[in-house]
């Protein structure tokens, strides 16, 4: 019962001392050693011997990804790609549309591998006119902003190049194709009753901020000072050289990378891939690997690359100093890569103590015999705790992963369909209070979570969530994905 406690007090001060604003790098290796005093077990030897090769394994493995798609976004904000793309959106679908009309102008970013903080600097102008010019509600813009940029895009659309649908890719050995219509099915649940919610609380006169002059929003180096104080580095804002309005691109030249991107990942993974010759990674230097394991994050990687090389073709006269947009954009990759390899070396302390024995037993009894339910809820919380999607799905799949795909394939469960759950799951209890993307957006939007965060939890939190249990229900019922 010791080594119980001790985990959960070590979990207890990680939501704790992260949501006070203390770096998660300085925090994930202190809280594992409490847990590992807790246990009894060697200090030095669980931080040097468990907790740095599960970080550097992560880092391996995904930086890439980290690296290319904060390099990717940096370029849509600098060109104006990203700018020009949510004005189009906005155009086609009429100011009389302003809700919807923001969160697919964030859809469209996002599903492209455009960051939240670009999106959201890219939108939020926008956004405020129109919301004035329909005197919508200002509370609702950010969780308009929310609904488009993490929830269905992030975690259920299939082909997202969001790391939410990389991380589990070598665990299950699948692509980010995973279950195409069951992440169709959970992402218009997301989408359409989400919009419901929001069109229902601005007709409902609930709210009493209309859409009145907005105050003055944040700068850039404002909100890198603001997201610094509460512990996020925003590194990609730091240094914008985004193009005024007169000379953005136009929306098929913002477009064409973002199409690229899904396109792309799809023939990679799908053609181009499997019908070369992989026989070599059975070779010990190449990690004696399976050519599942590497297919789909290969396919995200060489989607980005060259999607970058055509932003920079196209946008070039419009990128004032591309060493420094190529520069901010990798600075910018370290930070959440290196947040959430640190994440996943608390979680592969704790799960080398004893203890951690009894809670892996106890959350696979929660649905015996039904891998994803049980799977579904050990995400759900640990990404709650973490306050990050990406973190609680690492510390889940780095503890559990193996265990849950034998449970899955005993079961009959596929596992692009394990993939899929795994990844919608995670974008549920991730988007509370202490998150730092919700933190992040409402400091863009200058509201406070009083004003604002009630949209926000029923459109992040708790519909993803309702989709999840559709879904579900229906894999447990037809067996399809």
């Amino acid at each position: 019962m010791v080594g119980i406690a001790g985990i959960l007090v070590a979990l207890g001060l990680l939501i704790f001392l992260s949501y006070r604003g203390i770096s998660v790098l300085l925090l994930a290796p202190l809280m594992a050693l409490i847990a590992v005093v807790f246990a009894g077990a060697p200090v030095l030897a669980s931080y040097t011997q468990i907790f740095m090769p599960a970080l550097g394994s992560f880092i391996v493995q995904f930086f890439p990804l980290f690296l290319l798609g904060a390099v990717f976004g940096k370029l849509m904000d600098d060109t104006g790609a990203a700018r020009s793309l949510a004005r189009q959106v906005v155009a086609w679908l009429g100011e009389g549309r302003a809700i919807p009309a923001v969160v697919l102008a964030c859809a469209a970013l996002t599903y492209g591998g455009v960051s939240l903080f670009v999106v959201a600097f890219a939108v939020y102008p926008i956004a405020a006119a129109m919301f004035e010019h329909a005197n919508l509600p200002r509370a609702l813009i950010p969780a308009s902003i929310a609904l488009g940029a993490f929830t269905f895009t992030m975690t259920a659309l299939p082909g997202t190049p969001a790391i939410q649908n990389a991380i589990p890719m070598p665990f299950f050995g699948t692509t980010a194709f995973a279950a195409p219509g069951i992440g169709a099915i959970a992402g218009l649940i997301m989408l359409v009753l989400g919009l419901f919610w929001l069109t229902y609380r601005a007709r409902s006169g609930s709210l009493t901020s209309p859409g009145a002059a907005a105050p003055r929003e944040l700068t850039r180096k404002e909100l890198r000072e603001y997201a610094q104080s509460e512990g996020y580095d925003v590194v990609e804002i730091a240094s914008p050289q985004t193009p005024s309005v007169d000379n953005l691109p136009a929306a098929w030249v913002a477009a064409a990378p973002i199409v690229l991107v899904v396109l792309l990942n799809y023939v990679f993974s799908a053609h181009v891939l499997p019908a070369l010759d992989s026989s070599y990674l059975a070779d010990k230097r190449f990690g004696a690997v399976s050519f599942t394991s590497v297919r789909g994050v290969w396919a995200i990687l060489l989607a980005l690359t060259v999607s970058i090389v055509v932003m920079v073709l196209l946008g070039r006269s419009r990128l004032e100093n591309l060493k420094a947009t190529l520069d901010d954009g990798a600075n910018a990759a370290t930070a959440p890569a290196f947040n959430t390899a640190s994440l996943v070396g608390f979680g592969a302390v704790v799960a080398s103590l004893p203890a951690f024995a009894l809670i892996r037993d106890g959350v696979l009894s929660i649905a015996p015999g039904d891998p994803l339910i049980s799977l579904s809820i050990a995400v759900n919380i640990l990404a709650g705790i973490t306050g990050s999607a990406s973190g609680g799905m690492s510390i889940a799949l780095q503890t559990m992963g193996s265990t849950y795909l034998e449970l899955g394939l005993a079961a009959g469960i596929h596992p692009d369909l394990l993939h899929r759950v795994t990844a919608i799951a995670t974008g549920g209890l991730d988007a509370l209070p202490h998150n730092g993307a919700v933190i992040t957006l409402l400091a863009v939007c200058r509201m406070t979570h009083k004003e604002a965060y009630r949209d926000i939890f029923v459109v992040a939190c708790a519909i993803p969530i309702l989709a999840l249990i559709v879904i579900l229900i229906i894999a447990r019922h037809t067996g399809s994905f």
